[in-house]
């Protein structure tokens, strides 16, 4: 993906003009330039500099009175479901984003790109060609937050793969991948799963870690064969910055343990007198494993590796901060050791989790988890950026006994003056709302003189109700009624039969407790409830998107196995009566 294409070009433009701009903007590339008319293309050095040259020259160099247009060069079997999208505003919500591009399509993958620039960059891969076309047809240009978003091709290795040979007459060329049981088609290698290392340093030793010109952290990069994120521009004025290491487990504990040793050496250089404690970031999720029933899992480690270990408070998480801070104290080598067997609890914990994910999955028909957000891509369950994650198992126990997802009913709660803005001009928000989410999306009337919240019910099977409440939760924000860095909290209302209650506060209030700690949202069913017409009671949820999610889910769940054991069973052996004839 380092190949670019530079459109818009002057006929009085020549190589050495090439040359002289990407001298001047410091982008390295590894070829000649290939002139054509109207257009050139080139070899960069690593994604990295074709990254730049698109972000520093596309729409903003000037050649000869005309401003150049460059992009990933894609040669056309490759033009198939894979976009590269930029210039995505820096705090836009990743709820937002992922229900922006489910409108075109079914998203397959959707990975975030380390780059230099102040805005972000995506790359997403659609499930269809049609649907990457629309997507690029429809976004490409389209402003979100004063952003002119821009949108590419880039290269698909899959379809080139796929693709049938050149050459190949209609009826007789390939006609496609083999079936997944013909001989031609063998097992898939599995891909090792790689969690990346995410730590925090203090700012003031990031130029040490990068060293004159990036030599250091080149040479630790080669040494430890791993890629290393340092994330300078994140949270500018902070006292720390996170940096990420992909690599093998081997490979982030020999990188950690080398930026420890040199923050040690620039702390002595300096006479910088106060301790520096390692800090690994790590997903609120795999957070209760690896403390352990009574903290044994924790305790164990700071034996065996001599070590202090504390943990952040979940006071600390917001939706767009779902990691908690793992403090170790100790000598160098200890805190190493201390690394190797944290990463080692995540990283079972991860896996447990995928194949939980993979067993579950099936109980919401044709929900794509990746596309909606369930497990971020890239670094699972890791990053920082990409979207809160509720673990696995967290969407099932909605499945009716016919095999289809039954409809629920939801309450959402507002603030009033957001009524305007989801209805839209004439009803048009409202109507496009539902028909993207598959749901029945109703206002109810304004209850008392002046109240301050609306009620919309939310009538759908369950992806019907991810997609719809995540909108609404958007919309809310991207209106503007939540302040930049306050979080949309909302209040949701779900019925349950009467007689299932108590399962969900649970004995003493076990159930109800467990819930509201797996999920972070407030849970409470109101005591001396009178049952309505249908013998039901109101269960109010409160808190994040994911969090009113995974409390939804959960006590469907709970629903679902009442339901079950309801059910009569029938005896074996027996048949139904038949009526006597007369």
């Amino acid at each position: 993906m380092n190949k670019l294409y530079i459109g818009n070009v002057s006929a009085e433009a020549s190589e050495e003009d090439f040359e002289t701009i990407f001298e001047q903007w410091k982008i390295p590339h590894s070829g000649p330039f290939l002139l054509k008319t109207g257009y050139a293309f080139v070899d960069c050095l690593d994604e990295k500099a074709a990254m730049k040259a698109i972000d520093v020259l596309s729409g903003k160099v000037e050649l000869h009175g005309k401003l150049l247009e460059v992009e990933h060069s894609v040669p056309k079997r490759q033009r198939n479901c894979k976009l590269q999208i930029r210039n995505i505003p820096p705090h836009m919500q990743w709820e937002v984003l992922d229900g922006m591009l489910a409108q075109y399509g079914s998203v397959e993958n959707c990975e975030q790109v380390n780059t230099d620039t102040e805005t972000a960059v995506v790359n997403v891969r659609y499930a269809a060609k049609d649907q990457a076309r629309l997507a690029m047809e429809k976004l490409n240009g389209s402003m979100m937050e004063n952003y002119a978003l821009k949108v590419s091709y880039i290269p698909d290795e899959m379809a080139a793969a796929e693709g049938a040979p050149a050459g190949g007459r209609r009826g007789f060329g390939a006609r496609g991948p083999p079936r997944a049981g013909s001989p031609g088609l063998g097992a898939r290698p599995k891909d090792p799963i790689i969690i990346p290392l995410r730590i925090m340093v203090p700012t003031q030793f990031v130029g040490a870690i990068i060293g004159k010109e990036g030599n250091t952290i080149r040479n630790i990069t080669k040494q430890t064969h791993s890629k290393i994120d340092i994330h300078r521009k994140e949270n500018a004025g902070a006292a720390e910055k996170p940096i990420t290491i992909h690599s093998t487990p081997e490979g982030c504990s020999s990188a950690c343990t080398t930026i420890m040793e040199i923050m040690q050496k620039e702390a002595a250089e300096t006479k910088f007198t106060e301790e520096i404690p390692l800090k690994i970031l790590a997903h609120n999720n795999f957070v209760g494993r690896l403390i352990g029933k009574e903290g044994r899992n924790l305790k164990k480690i700071e034996q065996d590796t001599g070590t202090k270990i504390t943990i952040s408070s979940l006071q600390d998480l917001t939706l767009y901060n779902p990691e908690r801070t793992i403090t170790v104290t100790g000598p160098i080598e200890n805190c190493a050791r201390a690394e190797e067997e944290v990463m080692k609890k995540i990283r079972e914990s991860y896996e447990s989790d995928m194949a939980a994910m993979n067993l579950q999955s099936n109980l919401i028909p044709g929900l794509n988890l990746n596309a909606l957000g369930l497990f971020p891509s890239g670094a699972p369950g890791m990053g920082p950026s990409m979207s809160s994650v509720p673990p696995p198992g967290a969407h099932g126990g909605c499945s009716s006994f016919g095999g289809h997802p039954e409809s629920e009913t939801v309450h959402l709660f507002i603030p009033a003056l957001a009524v305007g803005a989801i209805i839209g001009k004439q009803g048009q928000h409202i109507k496009q709302l539902s028909h993207f989410a598959g749901a029945s999306i109703k206002i109810a009337p304004a209850e008392g003189a002046d109240p301050k919240l609306r009620k919309v019910i939310i009538s759908g099977p369950p992806e019907a109700q991810f997609k719809a409440q995540c909108r609404l939760f958007g919309k809310l924000k991207e209106e503007n009624f939540f302040g930049p860095k306050e979080e949309v909290k909302l209040e949701a209302h779900i019925k349950v039969p009467s007689f299932a209650a108590g399962r969900v506060i649970g004995k003493g209030g076990k159930t109800v407790n467990e819930l509201q700690n797996l999920t972070c949202a407030e849970v409470v069913v109101p005591r001396d409830q009178t049952p309505d017409e249908n013998d039901q009671v109101i269960v109010k949820i409160s808190g994040h998107f994911f969090a009113c999610q995974l409390a939804q889910r959960k006590i469907q769940e709970i629903l679902a196995q009442v339901r079950r054991q309801q059910q009569p069973k029938p005896s074996s052996g027996t048949q139904t009566p038949q009526p006597r004839r007369k």
